[in-house]
């Protein structure tokens, strides 16, 4: 399988590395135990060390936290949890100052129920913004209108006695569902963009990017097949509907288009303020959609393809394959290989075979997510029960998304560095096998140091920017592919070979269909080089001709 070609010109936001931070558990600068805005800024030359392009922000907006922080009270606010809007600018201008861009957390689809808009809109059938968000009588034999159900597997719908009808949400009954078929919600949240451009963000992360167009006439959703995950994981009883009338209604196309042209009208070219979309969709084909006929909606939908994949050779490239021909032409993928919603990747593939993830996530095309704490192999954290604070977990226990929310490990200490000494973190801090920041720092063997020696090989070499990739045949268990500036680049080649076993495999002839009896030097591995045409047992390899 062979990639595009590559285009001519590029954006900042092609190829480009982009590291999510959640800001809770990034750095406490205050002493209350959750992460702040100056704990980032503080960070941010860490973050230019590392060799990422840009940097996003989950919400850190004024909010009730009951779902910490996309339970949103005030959109131009932000929560004193996290500092103030001095700390927000001064944290931008640190992150530009370092050749670093910044995303923040967009969320279209709720408010809290705190917010102004709902409080008005509760107040009665009369209120001038009853239509801001979705209410509805009763089904006619009572009940809720329809057997739509919440993320966390409850009826989605809130009788409100106060004035009479039942509302929609998707998530927490505390987080009300938008109405963006009413123009004035569709302006008042593109004006909530603005504020944030007009401060000089460099995009968005759309969150829940389908949810906002639902289903005009409500009909409820069919029953799911037996074993089907609507995600790339099991989600309890979300898993029991399919989700085809809550979310992802053709009005969608015509939103993000407007939305591109917003994002457009703050600057074209190198300068362009981009929208990542996160699209939880395995049928590529609709996923693809959201790029937008002729590529005018979402810059970059995100793609959790690699979350729902087994972690073998033949099913992952198989997966690339799926993702890459669904593509429109110019259009650029992403990879997302960790989340704060999912379990960490060094739990997930296992402590071997996390240096491996990360050589795969930052060697395929295109844009990589990078989640705080997998570059130094962060796994689960252990929650006790009693330390459960995920919404969520606090229901289904098996799904709290706690486990991989837990504190950045700076250093060493009772903490890790993450707050002082004497303070208790809001979740517990967890060591990676492989120490702390610090100690991974001048570790030559360290996750940490391999990740920053894969990201300046990305920049510095033209075959994994906009080239073409070809998966090889390979022994059982290996996933080995070129990565080439142009097709049939030879020359400037690099074959990457990721032995996905517990054992040793020997890969000459994988070597020798490629490059014949050339000389090799190996750019990047994550074992100690022995028998230079056998693979240790979890090491993967990046090969050129010398």
């Amino acid at each position: 399988m062979t990639g595009r070609a590559p285009r001519t010109t590029r954006s900042w936001w092609q190829d480009a590395v982009i590291y999510h931070v959640y800001p809770r558990s990034f750095l406490d600068t205050d002493g209350d135990g959750v992460g702040d805005l100056r704990g980032i800024s503080h960070r941010i030359p860490y973050l230019a060390r590392l060799g990422v392009d840009a940097l996003w922000l989950s919400p850190f907006f004024s909010s009730p936290m009951e779902d910490f922080g996309y339970d949103i009270r005030d959109h131009t606010a932000v929560d004193s949890l996290f500092g103030d809007m001095a700390n927000f600018d001064a944290l931008l201008d640190t992150a530009h100052g370092h050749g670093l861009r910044v995303l923040i957390d967009y969320v279209p689809n709720h408010t809290a129920a705190a917010h102004p808009w709902f409080q008005e809109s509760r107040s009665g059938p009369d209120s001038g913004r009853r239509d801001w968000y979705i209410w509805r009588d009763p089904a006619p034999g009572g009940g809720p209108p329809n057997n739509w159900i919440t993320l966390f597997g409850e009826s989605a719908w809130t009788w409100d006695s106060r004035s009479g009808q039942y509302y929609l949400h998707s998530f927490l009954s505390t987080m009300p569902d938008l109405n963006w078929r009413n123009p004035a919600v569709r302006e008042a949240m593109f004006d909530v963009a603005r504020f944030w451009l007009d401060r000089g963000v460099d995009g968005f992360r759309v969150d829940c990017a389908p949810l906002p167009a639902k289903d005009p006439a409500l009909r409820d959703n069919p029953p799911a097949s037996p074993g089907a995950m609507a995600h790339h994981r099991p989600m309890g009883g979300y898993d029991s509907q399919q989700h085809l009338y809550d979310q992802g209604h053709s009005d969608i196309h015509p939103l993000y288009r407007d939305f591109r042209i917003l994002l457009r009208s703050y600057g074209d070219g190198p300068d362009e303020r981009i929208a990542l979309g996160e699209i939880h969709e395995y049928d590529w084909r609709v996923w693809s959609s959201y790029f937008g006929r002729d590529l005018d909606e979402m810059h970059l939908p995100l793609n959790f393809g690699l979350l729902r994949t087994p972690w073998q050779a033949r099913a992952t490239a198989d997966l690339v394959h799926e993702v890459l021909r669904a593509l429109p032409d110019d259009a650029v993928p992403t990879w997302v290989m960790g989340s704060h919603d999912d379990p960490r990747v060094a739990s997930r593939v296992g402590r071997a075979q996390a240096p491996n993830a990360m050589m795969l996530l930052l060697t395929l095309p295109g844009t990589a997510i990078l989640y705080n704490g997998d570059e130094l192999g962060l796994p689960d954290a252990d929650i006790a029960p009693e330390d459960i604070r995920d919404p969520w977990g606090l229901r289904t226990p098996s799904l709290s998304r706690d486990p991989a929310r837990s504190p950045m490990p700076w250093s060493d200490g009772p903490t890790a560095g993450f707050t002082a000494p004497e303070v208790t973190p809001w979740l517990p801090v967890t060591i990676p096998p492989g120490g702390t920041a610090a100690a991974q720092e001048h570790d030559p063997s360290s996750l940490l140091t391999l990740t920053r020696a894969l990201l300046a090989l990305r920049r510095s070499h033209p075959a994994l920017g906009s080239g073409t990739i070809e998966f090889l045949d390979a022994p059982t268990g290996v996933l080995a592919y070129t990565r080439s500036a142009h097709p049939q680049a030879t020359d400037r080649s690099l074959l990457i070979t990721l032995n996905l076993t517990d054992h040793a495999v020997p890969v000459d002839q994988v070597l020798a269909d490629r490059f014949g009896g050339r000389s090799l030097s190996t750019l990047a591995t994550t074992a100690t080089r022995g028998d230079s045409r056998v693979l240790a047992p979890h090491e993967g390899v990046i090969w050129t001709p010398e």
